[in-house]
């Protein structure tokens, strides 16, 4: 690595987390929707794990430079039975993780591929596949019970009963930040009685009919799956994504007009934290 900061290369470690899928629709017959799968989680913070059961990728290595900068929004949660709509994507330069897989809807299919997939709704067997060094497939339905959506750790859970939601799959934790933090957690699948639960790292829980309980969306700058719904009406969406990235304090980085991020100097590196920037925004590193 070079030691004059302005000219590069400079050694980036990062941890980027697509938007989490919305959760899958219900029926008024008791049909119930799957959850939302997570946002594709990708790391190379040493030591640590990305997702799909993955380790830690290689670190990018940047010339001084301007860089594509994406924080994936989180995917509509469905009405009606219809799957849940897909998170989006997040970027940093050439690093890309994918939006999250929708959740089935009743009788509608078995939630959608993403970075991490959709659990299936009512009356479908099979939940979607996540994508490789990202995160799970989503969990089966059952006759009136949703799967729950898969996260960066874990599968999503079956349904286990006709009035049981599986829970989302769990996410990943990582102290890039300084402080260790889950995230990427599937949404849980929606139920007549026992709803699923969100999956750890910020996934929403689903529906249930008796007792009524409103499907959650996905928290915030986690990339979670948002909950399925029953016959409530209530969409639950998924949460947005994050992009977290180091470098060196000597080294400066400087953001478009539409970005929000923090940073904080973390041992010998700044570290930031961007949770809103657009397909046009861009860091520039020298």
């Amino acid at each position: 690595m070079s030691t004059t900061f302005g000219a590069g290369p400079f050694g980036v470690q990062y941890l980027i987390i697509a938007g989490g899928a919305g959760g899958g629709g219900g029926d008024s017959t008791g049909g119930s929707g799957g959850g939302g799968g997570a946002g594709g989680y990708r790391c190379s913070v040493t030591g640590e794990d990305s997702g799909g059961g993955d380790s830690a990728e290689t670190s990018l290595t940047l010339n001084a430079g301007t860089y594509s900068l994406i924080v994936g929004g989180g995917g509509s949660g469905a009405t009606g039975t219809s799957t849940g709509t897909n998170g989006s994507d997040s970027a940093l330069g050439v690093v890309v993780s994918t939006g999250g897989g929708g959740g089935g809807g009743t009788n509608t299919g078995g939630g959608a591929t993403g970075g991490s997939g959709g659990g299936a709704g009512a009356r479908r067997t099979s939940g979607s596949n996540g994508t490789t060094g990202q995160g799970f497939a989503g969990g089966n339905g059952a006759t009136d019970s949703g799967g729950g959506g898969g996260g960066a750790s874990a599968v999503g859970a079956n349904a286990v009963s006709t009035t049981a939601g599986g829970g989302g799959g769990a996410g990943v934790a990582s102290s890039i930040t300084g402080s260790s933090v889950t995230r990427g957690g599937g949404g849980g699948g929606a139920a007549r009685n026992t709803l699923g639960a969100g999956g750890a790292g910020g996934g929403g829980a689903g529906a249930s009919d008796s007792p009524i309980v409103n499907a959650t969306s996905g928290t915030a700058n986690t990339g979670g799956g948002g909950g399925g719904d029953s016959d409530l009406t209530t969409v639950a969406n998924g949460g947005s994504g994050v992009v977290i990235f180091t470098l060196l304090i000597q080294a400066v980085a400087t953001f478009s007009g539409g970005v929000t991020q923090t940073s904080a100097v973390v041992g010998a590196n700044r570290v930031y934290t961007v949770t809103a920037a657009g397909p046009t925004d861009t860091v520039t590193i020298g």
